[in-house]
């Protein structure tokens, strides 16, 4: 396989043969907000070959604060078009597939299939994420988590580990809560903060498409730092993971 010069401190990091393994791999990352637009930018420049970019929601102004690669002229057009028309000029040597759509239990065959390496969970609204981690455990497909990293300002209180050993996160919290309903108490790999996040009693965001589904969900400040800080830590352990290291 021929490896252009962009890659040769990928290929000096892991080896040859584990780099191969990062080339061949395919990728879901699920969610493209603050979390999830790092994730993708981080996998493709490492030398992922395949992408899947999931996300039914479109660009707001109020996104740009912690968007890596987007601007103010993108505003109005789908996330997954925004972050694949970038890392497509940026990173042709990642193939970009998008689903401009709404993940849950009903789509997430049509979303999933066929089975992807390894899926990031980068969703911010409960049910849908619930649902996700749900059929990656079902299903036995490799997943990495990102819990609640908006509220916070700490970069030394991030962690990660088992969703079983999260702590002061409200998301973590009601995730468990759930999936514990449903026999599942761990097996998931997380990205989180012991920061505690406070109580931000902020309106909705009524650009927010969720409104339109019926979910409101209360809007919460958030920096760049941290969901950069999170996006780039699950872009970490994906690759670990792959590369077995």
């Amino acid at each position: 396989m021929q490896v252009q010069r962009r890659f040769d401190r990928v290929v000096d990091f892991f080896g040859w043969d584990s780099f191969l393994t990062v080339r061949r791999a395919d990728v879901a990352v699920i969610g493209l907000g603050g979390v999830g637009c790092h994730v993708a930018v981080a996998l493709a420049r490492s030398g992922i070959g395949n992408l899947r970019l999931v996300d039914f929601d479109k660009l707001t102004e109020t996104s740009l604060n912690r968007n890596p690669i987007a601007g103010s002229w993108d505003c109005g057009g789908y996330k997954v078009n925004v972050v694949a028309d970038r890392l497509r000029r940026t990173c042709p040597d990642t193939q970009v597939k998008t689903v401009a759509g709404f993940f849950h239990s009903d789509t997430a065959d049509s979303i999933l299939k066929p089975v992807p390496d390894v899926v990031v969970d980068a969703i911010d609204s409960l049910n849908p994420k619930a649902a996700l981690l749900e059929y990656c455990i079902e299903q036995g497909i490799p997943v990495f988590s990102s819990m609640g990293a908006s509220g916070r300002r700490d970069p030394s209180l991030v962690r990660t580990g088992d969703i079983s050993q999260t702590r002061y996160c409200p998301l973590a919290k009601q995730l468990r809560k759930y999936l514990r309903k449903r026999g599942i108490t761990r097996g998931i790999s997380c990205v989180y903060s012991t920061e505690r996040a406070g109580d931000h009693s902020l309106p909705p965001d009524m650009d927010d498409l969720t409104l339109r589904r019926g979910r409101v969900r209360n809007r919460i400040p958030s920096l760049m730092i941290m969901p950069g800080i999170f996006g780039y830590t699950i872009a970490g352990m994906v690759l670990d993971h792959l590369t077995g290291k």
